[in-house]
């Protein structure tokens, strides 16, 4: 068993000692997600603990985007909610990239690549996303690649 599956499991049974109701959901609601992804294709397995990374930033993502719904809607206090599901669910994935950093091992895969252009996206792409792998949103590092490019 992965180890970032083992510490989830060892903090839901913290936090239904000390009846943390948001945080006993989501861990709950994480360790579902990581669950399903394991039973799914033709054999259940084991994931990887970057597999299981993979697993809580999508749910981050779902998190975020259903709190900025909610707020669009006026409706705060479910916003605030999700809001705070994702906060305990970042507490368990890799730190995120500055952009300073970001913009570093995007302007190394363009080197590293020789390309140039606009053209060349997914190329770097190909070149960033291994280096990246989850501390940085996808669309964020799409966006730094396709700056750069344009400024070359």
């Amino acid at each position: 068993m992965s180890a970032l599956k083992d510490k989830l499991k060892a903090d839901l049974t913290a936090s239904m000692k000390s009846r943390d109701e948001v945080r006993l959901r989501t861990i709950r609601m994480a360790l579902a997600a990581v669950n399903v992804e394991e039973v799914a294709g033709k054999e259940a397995r084991e994931l990887s603990d970057d597999e299981v990374i993979k697993v809580l930033t999508k749910e981050a993502k779902k998190r975020k985007e259903a709190a900025e719904a909610f707020g669009n809607a006026g409706r705060a206090e479910q916003a605030q909610a999700e809001l705070d599901e994702q906060a305990v669910l970042e507490e368990y994935l890799p730190a995120q990239l500055s952009d300073e950093e970001l913009v570093v091992l995007v302007d190394a895969a363009i080197a590293e690549t020789g390309a140039s252009g606009p053209q060349a996206m997914g190329q770097v792409m190909k070149a960033v996303n291994p280096k990246v792998a989850g501390r940085a949103e996808g669309g964020r590092v799409a966006a730094t690649v396709r700056t750069r490019l344009a400024a070359q």
